[in-house]
């Protein structure tokens, strides 16, 4: 590394050893007269982020500050969520999945030569664990999309039911996955209303779609109109009728402020938000995490912990269930990569942050969209639900919401996502808009003034 930064204990271990008592002692033999005292007025330290946006300001010789024309054409502003989230991506994760050994490297079935990508794997599993309260996780999946649809696989083969139950407000994609995966399988899925006023899934609709063959039940939270269900209560009725809960998150950046779902019997998550890029649509990375008795039903790989002949510590995979391995009819899974090189980005971030920082940066982004809510209704939008949320939330926009991002196109502004594609009852006016670490208060004022 060019920069090594050390600490004051470093410093002190080093003067010790030269034989002097502070760094001052080391300028001596300049004389006094010609030594810097005075103070240099240097300004505040910058954060990564607004020191590229500074390098991208002088490439583009604008003034300091007016970053949207840094680019080779202005920057447009994006208020887009649902499921694929902009976050900032610190550099040193290309820096590090771009070396040879992780971008180049395929299945780690040879331990001896493939210590890097196991062991990287298995602090992601454990890393996962600790974020969303399970007791294990595997070794990633394609999407948020096809872990929900191995979710629901998974605890049909674990409780011997065949059909399940999916909330109406679990995102629609996910939902047309989920069809396209078991239309061949004889599994039902039955959906469940929202509740027209909170957003949250409506209890009174889910009960009565729940029977003796549900074998489990799916929700998102935050749900794709980005409300926060009330897990703890839906986990009750769900398990009081004998099935499993599956807790799909969209938003994992969420899990900085929101109680991970604990109660839930199998967790989905999109990790995109961990510093894979938006990239048109994918590789994203995929998770399901579990309790532990449900280990042998677990699609995918594990990786796991063990120690060599010497008896230093190694790591290997533990667990590989699915078609490549065993005999097809014994697989919980035929998904044939668990997109390691995206994982080892997932896990990079959550490392380079950690704890504290998933916090900060979780509130972040609630005081972002907290602004962006009453920019909003500042121009008469309305809240469709009382809900509460995280980054994101639908309004219901004074005119059409194809109208209006039609609009505020041509002030360089993407709007939020009509829902009336997949939400006809809320109306054309219905939208969803988010609002992350990276979405300026000059963005948002750029928003009021347009609409």
């Amino acid at each position: 590394m060019r920069y090594l930064p050390k600490s004051p204990a470093d410093r002190e271990a080093m003067l010790a050893e030269i034989g002097v008592d502070n760094i001052d002692a080391l300028f001596t033999s300049i004389p006094e007269e010609y030594r810097l005292t005075r103070d240099l007025n240097i300004p505040r330290q910058h954060a990564e982020s607004e020191v590229l946006d500074r390098f991208r300001a002088f490439a583009a010789n604008v003034a300091d500050g007016d970053i949207a024309k840094a680019a080779p054409t202005p920057l447009y502003a994006s208020f887009l969520g649902a499921g694929a989230y902009r976050h900032y991506r610190p550099v040193v994760i290309d820096s590090l999945v771009q070396r040879g050994e992780f971008l180049t490297s395929y299945t780690p079935y040879q331990p001896e030569i493939a210590q890097g990508t196991l062991q990287a794997t298995f602090e992601f599993q454990t890393m996962i664990c600790e974020l969303t309260g399970m007791e294990i996780a595997n070794a990633s999946m394609y999407d948020g999309s096809t872990g929900v649809a191995e979710a629901v696989m998974m605890a049909v083969r674990v409780t011997g039911r065949n059909n399940a139950v999916v909330a109406r407000s679990l995102h629609p994609e996910f939902r047309e996955v989920l069809k396209t995966t078991v239309q061949h399988q004889e599994i039902g899925v039955t959906e469940a209303a929202f509740d027209k006023t909170t957003g949250r899934v409506d209890m009174a609709a889910l009960e009565a779609a729940i029977t003796p063959d549900t074998a489990c039940v799916v929700i998102g939270s935050p749900n794709f109109f980005g409300v926060i269900e009330d897990v703890a209560a839906v986990a009750e009725l769900v398990h009081s009728k004998g099935a499993l809960l599956v807790v799909s998150i969209n938003e994992a950046l969420s899990l900085g402020v929101v109680k991970p779902p604990t109660e839930a019997d199998i967790v989905v998550l999109e990790a995109q938000s961990f510093g894979v890029a938006v990239g048109f649509g994918g590789p994203y990375c995929g998770v399901l995490a579990c309790k532990e008795k449900f280990l042998r039903q677990m699609p995918g790989r594990l990786c796991g912990e063990t120690k060599d002949m010497d008896g230093k510590r190694g790591f290997v995979l533990t667990l590989s269930t699915r078609e490549q391995h065993i005999r097809r009819e014994k697989a919980t899974s035929n998904i044939c990569t668990n997109q390691a090189l995206v994982s080892l980005m997932v896990t990079i971030y959550m490392t380079v942050l950690g704890k504290q920082g998933m916090q900060e940066l979780g509130e972040q982004n609630l005081a972002k969209a907290a602004y962006l809510d009453s920019t909003l209704r500042s121009k008469g939008a309305k809240r469709l639900f009382t809900g509460p949320s995280f980054n994101e939330f639908a309004v219901a926009l004074p005119a059409s919401a194809d109208e209006v991002n039609a609009k505020l196109l041509g002030a360089r502004i993407i709007g939020g996502l009509s829902l009336a594609k997949w939400y006809p009852e809320l109306g054309e006016n219905a939208s969803l808009w988010c609002a992350t670490e990276l979405t300026t208060k000059v963005q948002m004022d750029a928003v009021s003034a347009a609409l």
